[in-house]
């Protein structure tokens, strides 16, 4: 896992990433992306709903295709299988 093309900006002095609040109930996919790529909640959001995808769509739920396209179009590159882990449903690792 890493962070790519320069984005750096979303790291703290202390070389943390810095959280991104998510601002609909169902938003967690637009908040991770936003984290990842040092952005706002509102910027990737406007990414996703410029692709089709939607915080209260329920098909986000249970699919990662769709973070998965949401950092594509940000101009990162995500693993194509799942790794399975006992601490969370899914890992995607971001390259």
């Amino acid at each position: 896992m890493g962070l790519l093309n320069g984005c750096f900006e979303q790291l703290r002095v202390d070389g943390s990433m810095r959280p991104v609040i998510q601002k609909e109930k169902t938003g967690c996919a637009i908040a991770s992306c936003a984290a990842i790529a040092g952005l706002s909640y509102e910027e990737v959001r406007k990414v996703a709903n410029g692709l089709g995808i939607y915080a209260h769509d329920q098909a986000l739920w249970s699919t990662t295709s769709y973070i998965r396209d949401i950092l594509k179009e940000l101009g990162y590159t995500t693993s194509t299988e799942l790794t399975t882990d006992p601490r969370s449903k899914w890992v995607l690792t971001v390259f």
